[in-house]
């Protein structure tokens, strides 16, 4: 079954690192995209590149950056095949964000 693994990171989190403790959590990432279960996955922009759309009255709004305050950014996601969701929930806590206190949100993927 595939699975989305959607990376939560706290906007904080890298304050504080010097060049090689930022360099390691790096390729603890690329260390995932190498697992055979890893289809595909990409780092996102910073939040505050991001444009918000809505439709307001019918018409449509635009919000140039994130739209509200939040503990965690959205900063990534990894698409993976696993035989459960006990194997997800592995590959899952071994992202850095979970222990740098962001979080790992695991969603079965569904096929139309």
């Amino acid at each position: 079954m595939r699975y989305a693994l959607l990376i939560n990171e706290r906007p904080d989190a890298y304050v504080g690192l010097d060049g090689g403790q930022r360099a390691a959590i790096t390729a603890e990432y690329l260390a995932l995209r190498e697992d055979e279960r890893v289809l595909g996955g990409e780092r996102l922009a910073p939040a505050a590149t991001a444009t918000t759309v809505r439709a307001v009255n019918g018409e449509l709004l635009l919000t140039d950056g994130p739209f509200a305050e939040t503990k965690e950014v959205f900063g990534g996601f990894y698409l993976v095949e696993a035989d459960d969701l006990d194997a997800a929930l592995a590959l899952a806590a071994r992202i850095p964000a979970v222990r740098m206190g962001g979080s790992v949100e695991v969603r079965p993927v569904t096929r139309r």
